[in-house]
């Protein structure tokens, strides 16, 4: 679950580096929820996540991973304003956006699919993150030619007002139930070899934060106190105005929240918010987490910087190799210490899960590195894909 950066990181540019840094940082929280799945087949959580039978230590594990994929999409959209910047202008950014985005697409139901499944025509296609940012960048392609004024406004109306589309749902077989499973109601869409896809991440609330991403990306142009005081004010609106709608409890989420047996139950039950698609509460609270996580770092250390750089440098490099490398491993130990859970290998607790995603995390993170350095040298037009 994951976006790519539009330009090469500018090492010598801190509010980039920073970017670059929060990308790193939510990679990881991203590693740890892929092992979850790889490595915990015994214990896997749904979405949302059942309060009555998951532990704390699953749960708040799982929520972690929940400013992966809104952090993600949000950069996408900074980095499109910085690379239109460089390049020329909106123009520039939407031509780029667009190949961009169909490029991704064409990924998640090829490699990214194999990877999971290592299948060439596996029953179920997932159509997840990668597939969600490819058609959010064509969506922003169309759209970064409106004045930010407007941007902002499509953005926000489609971030806090989607959820009113709730109660709409399409039968399948219907007219427009493809078209509805992609843009809002998680579904299934038939394949043409006896298959189906999953659309398990519904574009449209993706779509505005994609735009207001870009909306923001004049302020990295500002200096850094400035910037950091917005990005603190803008998380602590976010943040208000979630504590609001989460005690109306009526608007904001699907599932309203209700009062635990103990203070943590009701807390887990507050940040159960809903991820597929993702609610209005969920977007306010991982993009201000996010906001304030990134106005933090660019007062980071800068050795702290540089380790989650090398992972953020190149994240979809890092993201291809991490799920080969979890599914690779998992069926190695499976083959040489057999199953130990049912037919699968799993490990025995939460705390194993991190630990493995730390082992795992180290040669990724070199990899990552070293292809992140060999596309900033690199010259060839095919490499800013990658």
């Amino acid at each position: 679950m994951l976006s790519t950066p539009l330009a090469s990181p500018i090492a010598a540019t801190r509010r980039i580096a920073s970017i670059d840094a929060l990308r790193g940082f939510v990679m990881l929280l991203m590693l740890v929820d892929h092992t979850r799945e790889a490595f915990f087949i015994h214990a896997q959580v749904s979405d949302p996540m059942d309060l009555s039978t998951t532990s704390p230590s699953l749960f708040f594990t799982r929520l972690s991973a929940h400013l992966c994929a809104p952090v993600f999409v949000a950069l996408t959209g900074v980095s499109a304003w910085l690379y239109g910047q460089k390049a020329g202008g909106a123009g520039a950014a939407a031509g780029f956006l667009f190949k961009r985005g169909l490029f991704l697409v064409a990924l998640e139901v090829t490699l990214v699919n194999f990877g999971w499944t290592f299948s060439l025509t596996p029953k179920l296609v997932y159509l997840q993150v990668i597939w969600a940012i490819g058609l959010s960048m064509i969506a922003l392609a169309a759209l970064v030619r409106l004045p930010r004024p407007a941007l902002i406004a499509v953005g926000l109306v489609i971030l806090l007002g989607h959820n009113l589309l709730d109660p709409i749902t399409i039968p399948k077989g219907a007219p427009g139930h493809v078209l509805w499973a992609i843009l809002h109601d998680r579904g299934l869409i038939d394949l043409p070899w006896g298959g189906q896809a999953r659309t398990s991440y519904p574009i449209l609330p993706w779509i505005g934060v994609a735009a207001l991403g870009y909306a923001i990306g004049p302020w990295f142009k500002l200096e850094a106190e400035a910037r950091r005081r917005r990005l603190r004010v803008l998380a602590a609106g976010a943040l208000a105005l979630l504590a609001v709608l989460r005690a109306i409890n009526l608007y904001g989420d699907p599932t309203p929240w209700s009062p635990g047996a103990t203070p943590l139950l009701t807390v887990m039950s507050v940040l159960n918010l809903t991820k597929y698609p993702p609610s209005a509460d969920f977007l306010l609270l991982t993009l201000s987490v996010g906001a304030i996580l990134l106005a933090a770092l660019e007062r980071a250390p800068e050795r702290l910087t540089a380790v989650l750089v090398a992972f953020g440098g190149a994240p979809l490099f890092f993201y291809l190799v991490h799920i080969y490398s979890l599914n690779l491993l998992n069926l190695g130990a499976l083959a040489v210490l057999g199953p130990n859970h049912g037919e699968a290998f799993s490990v025995p607790n939460v705390a194993s899960i991190w630990l493995l995603a730390a082992v795992v995390a180290v040669p990724c993170g070199l990899a990552s590195h070293w292809f992140g350095d060999l596309k900033r040298r690199s010259g060839r037009w095919w490499m800013k894909y990658l």
